[in-house]
């Protein structure tokens, strides 16, 4: 078992927009690899703050450069730099408990964020219907999603909110204050953009716009929230009138660029707008920052706000880690029963001590 993999800690966001892989681009990587006569099971998780893939390999030639390359391929772009003090790597056992940490949200910016089990959950479906999955890591994939839902129902590493949408907001009231008496944009009706409109509705916000591409899902979900559901077109007026816009849209390319917001900006005649990317790659124009009255903060600003939020949920990890202990030991057991030799469990007991990454060698190429 082998993981390639960049994620927030190391990478900023620049370099992980880069290496972002969307739904399609997943699919053609999954096929680059079930093609491929040296990986026998593989997925691959892309979120917003992270790009892991997962390899079941017969030989170590299926290294940290050749999946690179393979992702440059699929997206038809170079890394003209060096990756790799972005890049780590994972074997066997560390594979093994760093897929379960990830699972339970020990590895999220927001330690305990509950998106990722689902995110966990699609990207092993979208392997199974790629036929990139077999015995091994279907054991290995349930193990993974059992172990998260286990960690969030019988531990506090979820208290109170642990999401991106829920740091957005909080870095929101940081900024603007009370949110009651404030109007607010949200752009993208997908998960992260329906999560903020809930909590913006608890909140009890004066005011919430919605803007999606599918004008159909922007009307069901501002029905539900108390919400408007808005046209794109009207994209300047409204940005004209509100004072905080979150977008969580995921488009190939800036929606907003510094010369529409400083149009906008000139029709608000001095009033201050705060602007929250949370898209991946970014929507929002990062230039947008230099302008007189605008506030720009994107996902790797957001630790300001979770840092100060986390007590409650650190006090969990060591609960946390435990299960991880009882589920590597159940995952040892079941693959042992799949081994021809019972005797040749490669996954050791992992100590108490935290793993340590294996570095991957120079990969300045392509």
């Amino acid at each position: 078992m082998f993981i390639v993999g960049l994620s927030h800690k190391k990478a900023p966001i620049e370099i992980r927009e880069k290496f972002y892989l969307n739904p399609l681009q997943q699919d053609l990587l999954l096929s680059e690899l079930k093609n491929h006569p040296l990986v026998t099971e593989s997925f691959v998780l892309s979120t917003c703050n992270r790009i892991e893939v997962y390899l079941k390999r017969t030989d170590p030639s299926v290294n940290s450069s050749f999946v690179i390359s393979l992702i440059a391929k699929i997206k038809k772009i170079s890394f003209d730099f060096d990756v790799t003090p972005y890049i780590y790597t994972y074997e066997e056992a560390q594979a093994l408990d760093h897929l379960l940490r990830v699972a339970c949200g020990l590895e999220s910016l927001v330690l305990g964020e509950k998106q990722i089990l689902g995110q966990v959950k699609l990207s092993v479906e979208r392997a199974r219907e790629s036929g990139t999955l077999s015995r091994y890591f279907n054991i290995l994939t349930n193990l993974a999603v059992r172990t998260g839902k286990k960690a969030q129902n019988e531990t506090a590493i979820c208290h109170g909110g642990s999401s991106i949408s829920w740091a957005a907001i909080a870095m929101a009231e940081k900024i603007a204050g009370d949110l009651q008496d404030k109007s607010v944009l949200v752009i993208g009706a997908g998960k992260m953009g329906e999560i903020a409109l809930n909590h913006l509705h608890d909140l009890g916000v004066k005011k919430i716009f919605l803007m999606n591409r599918t004008g159909e899902k922007a009307e069901n979900l501002a029905t539900r929230y108390n919400g408007i559901a808005a046209s794109f077109w009207n994209i300047k007026e409204i940005l004209s009138e509100v004072d905080i816009c979150f977008c969580a849209v995921g488009a190939p390319h800036f929606i907003l660029d510094k010369e529409k917001i400083a149009n906008i900006m000139e029709m608000r005649q001095g009033r201050k707008l705060t602007l929250i990317d949370i898209s991946m790659p970014r929507n929002i124009d990062p230039d947008v920052k230099t302008l007189a009255g605008v506030h720009l903060s994107s996902i790797d600003d957001l630790h300001e706000v979770v840092d100060n939020s986390m007590k409650k949920r650190e006090s969990a990890i060591q609960d946390v880690e435990g299960i991880i202990r009882q589920k590597i030991l159940e995952f040892n057991g079941k693959v042992l029963k799949l081994q021809n030799n019972p005797g040749s469990d490669f996954f050791q007991q992992i100590d108490d001590t935290r793993h340590s990454e294996v570095k991957p060698k120079n990969l300045k190429m392509f």
